[in-house]
């Protein structure tokens, strides 16, 4: 892991990095030649936006006239509470030509009701689309009822957008019948269209949860279903240019405007297989990680519903947060990415040896560790629920006696790994179930204490949803994963469709359905349940329905 200390005596950074970015074996101290005042008013300056808003000076645009209509992004709302939910939009008139829109803020009014037609309207008000933030409104409503739908909208000028429904959250001491949502993630734009999202409109859902890689970031391909526009993206331009390629999908769209989202990233929002201030790439400077990352993390803040706790601090952002819903269940959201140390023995297959068992290295780091610990002890819901990128059980995929694990996924963090399942297991945490994208396939997985044990105590259970896209149209068998399938006695499923994963909870039981879409390389798959799996209350483990 890098660490960077400002020097106060001298206009620089120093920084303390891998020989490597990969394949290191030992420590070197290397100093860049960074501008200390520019990086530190650069920083600023984004970090100061929040304010900004607050406080504009010069003129507001508060009867803005249009060519057209400037809500091409649709509507979008996230992060329920009880008494409120973020609902958001973004102006652009040219969406992927870098907006359209004037360099000022725009005033742009809101409204929710109880109703479509907006008969009943229960709160109102005007917010500022600001230009540093790419016109996009982020509207943290409160004073709404708990556990209730409501539909909103925005007005700009002449212009108003699509009507979204949203959802509140209930009152954190009730016990709802039931919590219906989905969870999916790794939507490559060129890989396939996104046929899953039509199906989950479809469902009776509360909330959709995505665990990362919405976005891809590389550049544009030919022969595939589709092409991103440009190169690999590094610039702001670049990133929102991206986001709002994928964000003009209608099924994407939609399905932002009919459900209240929450959301985390994984890497490809920014740098593939990134590890905390590691780049995958050899001979990337710091200033360049971290001129990248902050550029990568604002596009992800304006395209998505979240809330000012989460707006992005320069290169850093707080992702992870928690969303209760009553007393039946407690997603925590956590973010696997920033604040790892670096992968060990580089990237891919590797046996478990002492640096995976190294009890230095951190998936979360220490701060958000911690935060998750004492949130599972204070929860008081049935079933508490990790919202989180890479898979935490430790599949072995080597053949025989030559076991390999993947070094970018929680067994490649073992002491992590091991301390958070004897946390479950020492605080009798209540019905773990831990939610995971990342890796294409769907998996079923018991989470023992002891992984080598098969007499161990289970402590959870682990869903792992496949892509919506990435990977193509996927259902073929695989070798390796049949291999890990009949070597590694916690495996009760695994599917490699496309698609992703309706979740219905109740008091009693937890019931995951694995959707899976035949094909994404062209539009309008069907869709089939290819298994479901039930998890009861105060018994940890799936079996199959």
């Amino acid at each position: 892991m890098l660490d960077i200390r400002l020097s106060r005596r001298r206009r620089f950074y120093t920084v303390v990095r891998p020989g490597s970015a990969r394949n290191n074996t030992s420590m070197s101290k290397r100093t860049y030649g960074i501008d200390r005042r520019s990086f530190l008013h650069y920083m600023a300056t984004v970090s100061a936006i929040p304010a900004i808003a607050q406080r504009v000076q010069g003129q507001v645009t508060t009867s803005p006239r249009f060519g057209d209509n400037p809500f091409t992004l649709g509507v979008a709302s996230g992060d329920p509470e009880p008494d409120g939910v973020v609902i958001w939009t973004r102006l652009a008139l040219k969406p992927v030509d870098g907006g359209g829109m004037a360099n000022e803020p725009i005033a742009v009014q809101w409204e929710v009701a109880t109703d479509e037609v907006f008969a009943n309207v229960v709160q109102k008000g005007s917010a500022l689309a600001m230009p540093q933030l790419g016109h996009s409104v982020h509207v943290e409503v409160d004073g709404l009822q708990p556990h209730r739908w409501y539909f909103y909208r925005f007005h700009a000028g002449d212009e108003v957008s699509s009507v979204g429904r949203t959802r509140t959250a209930p009152a954190f001491d009730a016990m709802p019948d039931r919590l219906k949502f989905a969870f999916t993630s790794c939507q490559h734009y060129e890989t396939g269209y996104f046929n899953g999202y039509p199906h989950m409109q479809k469902d009776d859902l509360d909330l959709v949860v995505h665990l990362g890689d919405y976005i891809y970031e590389y550049k544009g391909i030919d022969n595939r279903s589709r092409k991103h526009l440009g190169n690999e993206i590094v610039s702001l331009e670049n990133y929102r240019q991206r986001y709002a390629q994928y964000r003009l999908d209608p099924m994407l769209q939609e399905a932002h405007r009919l459900f209240p989202w929450l959301v985390t990233w994984d890497d490809h929002e920014f740098d593939n297989n990134c590890a905390n201030l590691v780049s995958e790439e050899d001979g990337v400077s710091p200033e360049e990680f971290l001129a990248r990352r902050m550029n990568a993390y604002q596009a992800y803040y304006e395209f998505m519903p979240l809330r000012r706790r989460s707006f992005p601090q320069g290169p850093n952002m707080t992702l992870y947060r928690d969303c209760r819903y009553g007393r039946l269940a407690n997603f925590c959201v956590l973010d696997t990415r920033q604040y790892r140390t670096d992968q060990p023995n580089g990237d891919g297959q590797k046996p478990m040896n002492d640096k995976a068992l190294n009890p230095q290295a951190t998936m979360l780091g220490a701060k958000q560790e911690h935060w998750l610990m004492s949130n599972l002890v204070r929860s008081t819901a049935t079933w508490n629920v990790l919202a989180q990128q890479v898979m935490m059980a430790p599949l072995n995929r080597g053949d025989g006696q030559d076991k390999r694990y993947s070094m970018d996924q929680w067994p490649g963090y073992e002491v992590s790994r091991r301390r958070l399942l004897k946390f479950f297991h020492e605080r009798k945490i209540p019905n773990p179930v831990v939610l995971t994208g990342d890796i294409h396939v769907n998996w079923v997985n018991d989470l023992r204490l002891n992984f080598q044990d098969d007499k161990s105590p289970l402590v959870g259970t682990e869903f792992v949803g496949t892509a919506m896209t990435s990977g193509g149209n996927g259902g073929n068998v695989i070798a390796e994963y049949e291999r890990a399938a009949q070597q590694n006695d916690f495996v009760k499923w695994y599917n490699s469709n496309r698609g992703y994963v309706a979740c219905e909870v109740t008091p009693e039981t937890w019931t995951s359905y694995f959707r899976c879409t035949p094909f994404v390389d062209k539009p309008n798959s069907p869709i089939e349940t290819k298994g479901t799996f039930v998890v009861e209350a105060g018994r940890p483990g799936a079996h199959s329905a």
